[in-house]
């Protein structure tokens, strides 16, 4: 007997199934247990990883993180300086450093630009250098490029020219050009926006009606696409044959950039001459564009940034100084400027304190600390090893740390790994047909590698493209290309030298040496011709050729490998544009003039790295450059590629683990993965501990984890298009079709039937007409194109539609075989015909063409091992881990999975354990199909929605022999030709026998593992009686407990080693406490509260509310109207000020009116409206089409925001939108806009701090009290701890019962998760049982989201006398809830907490629970009871239990935890 453990790997759950397999036949099959781990992932978490996105979970914290740093930062810095200014006598500790009093904004800023010309005080010195700290301005970072900002211009020599010749930059180039030079500088977007308005305001002499003040101001910030589009109404273009090459056309746009500011242009002219210059703009604009400009004014004005600021200001008040960016430079250049001049007045002012001040405080910026500790080490070099830390033995790797994915050696690795797996199809291999001269001149259909000839023909030309199409690939290497077929749809070639080459072409272009374009060109023509320039020029052309099988020294000192090596490893220097060191070294090793030198100083190349060193590589790549497999070159270089190479004799012999170890934190790129595989681990971990070591583990990844995050964002978008397909197939077939319940299948049906548009709607093998009314009559089946029984592919691309006569006729051939066999040469000539025009109308894939083409001889093999590929990392790490314990692990796919579940009847599973709660309900039908027979189904409703059929897929999975999966992957291989004794079924690899050996083992599979059903269909023998299986699998399923990851830890300790002046205790595994040195830091565990922060407000609030019992004096105060809240008062007054006398009872308003005149004829209504203050938490939020405009607080502003919507007709895309070009004003003559505006936020929030002024000091209130102020939501709460409470009278006295006995009533706290994370900080427990002790509260127990509960369950009867009533037909306290044999008692009552809150709305409390069953995955039925619970009140408390449920469903602790 064999033990198994099935395990079913998704996203964010684990199904598991533990099974014994018989071995023998005396032996009996049978299942020990189920389960399902369920591990939560967040909508982000699970979205991202679904689409292929690489941003991990923590990218957010890591942003913020870094601009809390930025901030300690600027704030150390600011301490520092200050101290250093006392140190040096400069300022006191009474010196007021601040803006202080009215008028006084920008004192400081006036301060600094006065500094430059004029005496200050030392005091005011000191606040201009503060001002100076806390701007320091932009420091290039080379390696940190974003298109979105645009990019830097350096262009001070080419503005200066301009300027001093009176020059528009369009005259300039002209000139350039006009002499023979390529090259056109960069310039700043404020002399192109010069250049554009001299040429408006010349043009616009010449047509006033068309270029308005309108049609300029949409022009403004547009690229050259959206300048022509814009301009083709009122131009009236009609489109140019522009004549001449590129270089003339170019020549011939600056000629009438020339010609425009002196000439009448006519307007298309035009429209290209503002097309160019906007282009250009567009170039130079974005954050960093801006900044160069601003640096411009700076140089050409002779200011410094104070004075240009302070200028700006004096121009327009309302000036914005946000975002008002310089240069690093720039600043530096102030500081000196301003350190002069005030030198000059002040002794103190020394060189030596200024050298302090400016290299040591305020601009001082350490090196980037180095990220080599975070590279990986080489996966074929690393050596693990113990190292002792702390006293703790610890286990790391240590060797070569891996290479750059840009290395010039791993773009050639890269490529011949590639080049080794090609494999070409079609007529290709050759036939032993020879002519005279002993050629072969005939060839067959076949697949191959490609040849050694073939595969360096096709590395020189890879080795300087990007990529290479198939087609590209087989044009390049055989002449019958279009009858050939590739198994990579695109090679990917040396990225690297891609790179490098286009920035060859644009140097070449720029010299003056013609233009090409490298990546149409052959790569021997591309290499020559850039060899033969670079010669000319004087360039070191030794860096275009990288030679790998040098050795020694000898490989790092060749100029390519050096010249990658500088390009990728250069650092920021302090230069304006951070890379001038880089150019000038450029320039010197390799020759370039400094003007190309900064081109390549510009270059990003990949910045990833691969799984292995350079050491290594260098070691492998010899070995496949001569053609060998990787695996078989990693052998030859001295290393196992692969844990799964091992022999018999080392499996046998093979140590394995008595458990899993966790994966350390961190330990993989992505923490998805991370967290899947340690969920993993608990369960293979808990399955052992309980039921022992399985024999062996068989494994089924969800298609996601199979993907690599390129396949997973195509997936998902491929998902998306056929789910909106789909939807517009259904309403066709519900319409046209009448078919009210549309099937899957109805949908594939009618897919096929639109792919024989082109063919008439005929059939392709008998070309018989299709009538639409007769496509879903038993007239026409859908057909597999290669029979099932010779190819396991029920893909889209295998089937058709076809008569159904045709369809037995053709029984098990294939479409290609069955024509060629029942009609002459003319007919098949026909068919071909037929397919061939489908394919290339577009209306089938070449895979689907392909099958339609194939015989039975070149059916292919290994179908599903394609789709059991390790190749996705976390396949790979997966198998690794599970390889520690386990002799074998058998990873299985879920096409033979669906296959089984098939044969073995489970696949209404789910549905049969379902159906008795939803037909109670009325919640399911039966439907008839369009052949008249009866589907039950339940109404939205699928099998997952019901957790459980993760385990029932582990179950399959378990139960899923290696010989199954060999059997099904080669089908094509079934002959009866005998049974081979020899062969082990279970152990031998299929790809390893010859074509005899595996025909019989594929046949003996099918004598011993499959039967024939009353249908004549091979089906596999269920590892049990079919119906006793059934029962078997169904009961495990009914005593199923889903397990899942409750979200209990608030903080993680963490010891900050890089503080070690400090030392800190920690607590052991042990429990014995233990110093160490460092920091103990506490990390919060999720969000302490959202993001935005609130301030708040005291506003006019009303409501109404009925007359009763807690109408005291205050309130009656807040009754509106006066003459009922006299009369209120004084029947409060008659009961001495109790309102329950007053107003409940006899003389509640309803029995005894309070009358407001002598005649009684007018009353007091039962309900009045109250007006009273409330606190209103606001925010500012820009002007956007989402605002909703009736939470605006200021009343004019709303009015105003009103009125703009009415004028655009209620299109708020409209009338918000684009509002620096379209403002909203609210004081137009002073030129005052609105662009945020304040409204109301969230009902509750918890203030951060108190208020403070400028200075830091506390502002108090009116009473002495201090002020909260920034307010946040801290909607995610963590717990709700309940309590009993002594129930008080009105005199506040506890009540007792008749016995004598307190009387109780329940209650809660609601813990936020900022106030657990609070009290951890202070050294309190998180769940506080003694809160409220002193009153006689009792602590009972807590809700956390996800924790269990089970419930009791009621039932309404009719009794005898035909009257309903409640009994109780399950008591959670009647029952042993950790017997497993009452699970199945236990589960339709076990709810898992989804949700909890209680908010109070004055004196209101609003509650609301809700409780989700442990299977459902989703509440959409909203059955309240069977899927969900739901509570506005705690009266469901005294009835539910609390229970703890482990990794593998089962109940271990009940109450409390």
């Amino acid at each position: 007997m064999k033990r198994i453990l099935g395990l079913d790997l998704g996203t964010n759950s684990i199904g598991w199934a533990l099974v014994n397999e018989a071995e023998t036949k005396e032996e009996k099959s049978s299942i020990v247990k189920l389960g399902v781990r369920v591990n939560p992932l967040t909508v982000d978490e699970q979205q991202n990883f679904e689409k292929g996105k690489s941003i991990t979970t923590n990218a957010d914290r890591t942003l913020k993180r870094g601009m809390r740093r930025n901030l300690q930062r600027f704030k150390l810095r600011r301490d520092n300086l200050i101290e250093v200014l006392k140190e040096n006598n400069i300022i006191t500790d009474d010196s007021v450093l601040t803006e202080n009093g009215n008028h006084t904004t920008f004192e400081t800023l006036r301060l600094r630009a006065k500094a430059v010309t004029d005496e200050i005080s030392l005091q005011e010195f000191a606040r201009v250098l503060l001002m100076i700290n806390k701007k320091r301005g932009y420091k290039s970072s080379r390696k940190a490029k974003s298109t979105d900002e645009g990019q830097l211009i350096d262009g001070m020599e080419v503005a200066k020219h301009l300027y001093d010749n009176d020059l528009t930059p369009g005259q300039f180039v002209f000139q350039l050009l006009a002499q023979g030079k390529k090259h056109i500088p960069d310039f700043y977007r404020s002399d192109l926006q010069n250049e554009f308005d001299k040429i408006w305001n010349f043009q616009k002499q010449f047509y006033t009606d068309i270029l308005t003040d309108e049609l300029k101001e949409k022009l403004i910030g547009k690229n050259d696409k959206q300048t022509w589009a814009i301009c083709q109404e009122p131009f009236e273009i009609i489109g140019i044959k522009r004549e001449g090459k590129r270089d003339e056309q170019r020549k011939e746009n600056y000629l009438w950039r020339v010609d425009s500011l002196s000439h009448k242009l006519d307007l298309e002219r035009l429209a290209i001459v503002f097309q160019e210059i906007n282009k250009q703009i567009n170039n130079a604009s974005g954050y960093l564009g801006n900044i160069s400009d601003r640096s411009k004014e700076l140089f050409f004005n002779r200011q410094t940034v104070g004075q240009y600021l302070i200028s700006k200001l004096n121009e327009d008040a309302h000036f914005s100084l946000k975002n008002k960016v310089f240069y690093r430079q720039d600043y530096l250049d102030e500081f000196e400027t301003i350190w002069e001049k005030q030198s000059q007045y002040h002794n103190e002012l020394t060189s030596e304190l200024k050298k302090e001040i400016r290299d040591i405080v305020i601009f001082y910026q350490r090196p980037l600390k180095s990220q080599k500790g975070l590279i990986s080490v080489c996966e074929l070099e690393g050596k693990l090893i113990e190292i002792d830390s702390d006293g703790k033995k610890k286990k790391m790797t240590i060797g070569p740390k891996v290479c750059p994915k840009s290395s010039p050696i791993f773009q050639e690795f890269k490529i011949w790994q590639i080049l080794n797996n090609i494999q070409v199809s079609g007529k290709i291999i050759p036939h032993t047909t020879t002519d005279l001269f002993g050629t072969e001149t005939d060839y067959v259909y076949g697949k191959r590698f490609l040849n050694q000839e073939e595969k360096e023909i096709l590395f020189e030309e890879l080795n300087v493209k990007e990529k290479l199409s198939k087609s590209e690939v087989l044009k390049l290497l055989f002449k019958n290309a279009s009858e050939l077929d590739l198994n990579y749809k695109s090679i990917d070639g040396n990225k690297t030298n891609a790179t490098l080459f286009g920035i060859y072409q644009k140097i070449i272009e720029l010299s003056g040496h013609g233009e090409y374009d490298f990546s149409k060109l052959p790569a021997n023509k591309s290499m020559e011709i850039v060899e033969q320039i670079f010669s000319g020029l004087g360039y070191k052309t030794e860096i275009l050729r990288f030679d790998s099988n040098l050795e020694g020294v000898e490989f790092e000192q060749q100029a390519a490998y050096q010249f990658w090596h500088l390009l990728y490893s250069a650092e920021d220097d302090s230069s304006a544009m951070g890379n001038e060191k880089l150019v000038n070294k450029i320039t010197q090793l390799f020759g370039f003039e400094k003007e190309y030198a900064k081109i390549l100083a510009n270059v990003v190349f990949q910045p990833e790295y691969g799984s292995l060193s350079t050491k290594a590589i260098r070691k492998i790549l010899p070995y496949l450059k001569d053609g060998l497999d990787y695996s078989v070159a990693c052998e030859y270089a001295g290393y196992r590629h692969s844990k799964k190479s091992l022999t018999k004799e080392e499996i046998d012999n093979k140590v394995l683990k008595d458990n899993l170890e966790l994966l350390p934190r961190n330990s993989l790129r992505n923490p998805v993965v991370e967290k899947i595989l340690n969920q993993m681990v608990n369960v293979v971990n808990s399955v052992i501990d309980t039921y022992g070591k399985p024999d062996e583990i068989r494994i089924e990844l969800a298609r996601e984890l199979k993907k690599s995050a390129k396949e997973r964002e195509e997936m998902v978008q491929t998902i998306n298009k056929s789910t909106a397909e789909h939807e517009k197939y259904r309403k066709i077939l519900q319409t046209e079709f009448g078919i009210q319940n549309v099937s899957r299948n109805d949908i594939i049906r009618y897919k096929l039937y639109l792919e024989l548009e082109s063919n008439g709607f005929k059939t392709l093998y008998s070309n018989t007409y299709i009538p639409q009314e007769k496509l879903f009559s038993k007239e026409f089946d859908i057909e597999h194109i290669i029979p099932q029984a010779k190819l396991f592919d029920d893909s889209f691309s295998n089937k058709t539609i076809e008569a159904r006569t045709v369809n037995i006729e053709k029984s098990n051939l294939t479409a290609y075989d069955y024509v060629k066999g029942k009609y002459d040469e003319k007919y098949v000539e026909d068919y071909k015909n037929r397919v061939e025009k489908l394919y290339s109308d577009g209306k089938i894939s070449k895979t689907k063409y392909k099958k339609l083409l194939t015989e039975e001889k070149d059916i292919p093999s290994g179908f599903i091992e394609r789709d059991l590929r390790d190749s996705q990392y976390i396949a790979k790490k997966a198998r690794e881990i599970l390889e520690e314990i386990v002799k074998f692990v058998v990873p299985t796919t879920g096409s033979v999975t669906d296959r089984l579940r098939e044969d073995w009847q489970l696949v209404d599973m789910m549905k049969e354990l379902n159906w008795n709660k939803y037909n109670k309900l009325g919640l399911t039908e039966v439907v008839e199909d369009k052949d008249g027979r009866r589907i039950y189904k339940i109404k939205d409703w699928t099998k997952r929605n019901d957790h459980r059929h993760h385990a029932m897929d582990a179950l399959t999975i378990a139960f899923t022999k290696h010989s199954y999966i060999q059997y099904l992957n080669n089908l094509n291989a079934r002959v009866q030709k005998g049974v081979e004794d020899y062969i082990d079924l279970d152990m031998v690899e299929f790809r390893d026998l010859d074509k005899k050996d595996r025909s019989s083992a594929v046949y003996a599979i099918e004598r011993k593992e499959l039967y024939r059903d009353s249908h004549g269909k091979l089906r596999f023998i269920p590892p049990m009686p079919l119906e006793e299986f059934r029962s078997e699998a169904k009961r495990h399923l009914e005593n199923t407990l889903i397990s899942i990851k409750a979200k209990n830890k608030v903080v993680t300790r963490n010891l900050n080693r890089a503080k070690n002046n400090v030392t800190s205790e920690i607590i052991t595994k042990n429990g014995d406490k233990k110093t160490v040195k460092g920091q103990l830091a506490l990390t919060p565990r999720g969000q302490l509260h959202n993001e935005t922060v609130y301030g708040k407000i005291k506003q006019y609030a009303t409501k109404e509310e009925k007359v009763g019992g807690n109408f005291d004096a205050d309130k009656v105060m807040m009754v509106a109207n006066q003459l009922y809240r006299n009369a209120l008062m004084n029947r409060l007054k008659e009961f001495n000020n109790d309102p329950k006398k007053a107003f409940t009872g006899k003389n509640s308003l309803d029995k005894n009116p309070v009358y407001l005149n002598e005649m009684q004829t007018e009353k007091v209504p039962l309900k009045v409206k109250l007006v009273y203050f409330e606190d209103a938490y606001t925010i500012r939020k820009p002007i956007t089409p989402d605002l909703k405009i009736d939470k605006v607080i200021d009343s004019g502003i709303r009015k105003i925001l009103e009125d703009r919507l009415k004028e655009f007709d209620g299109d708020a895309k409209k009338a918000f939108s684009n509002l620096e070009e379209n403002p909203i004003y609210l004081n137009k003559e002073k030129g005052i806009t609105i662009k945020r505006v304040k409204i109301k936020g969230v009902s509750n929030a918890t203030a951060l701090h108190d208020k403070c002024d400028h200075y830091g000091d506390l502002i108090l209130d009116e009473e002495g009290k201090t002020q909260p102020t920034d307010f946040v939501s801290t909607s995610n709460n963590h717990h709700v701890a309940i309590y009993r409470k002594p129930v008080l009278n009105k005199n506040g006295e506890v009540k007792t019962d008749e016995d004598g006995n307190v009387v109780y009533e329940l209650d809660e706290k609601v813990v936020s998760f900022f106030e657990a994370t609070s009290r951890v900080n202070m050294g309190l427990p998180i769940i506080d049982k003694d809160y409220k002790k002193d009153e006689g509260w009792q602590f009972l127990f807590t809700m956390k989201q996800n924790e269990y509960f089970v419930f009791p369950r009621y039932e309404t009867i009719v009794d005898e006398e035909g009257n309903e009533r409640q009994i109780k037909t399950f008591d959670p306290k009647e029952i042993d809830l950790m017997n497993p044999d009452n699970y199945a008692l236990i589960s339709p009552n076990l709810f898992r907490v989804q949700s909890m809150s209680k908010v109070m709305y004055g004196n209101n409390t609003v509650r609301d629970y809700i409780f989700r069953h442990h299977l459902e995955t989703v509440v959409s039925n909203n059955i309240k009871g069977i899927t969900y619970q739901q509570f506005k009140s705690l009266s469901f408390i005294n009835d539910i239990i609390k229970v703890r449920v482990n990794h593998i469903g089962q109940i271990v602790f009940v109450g409390e935890y």
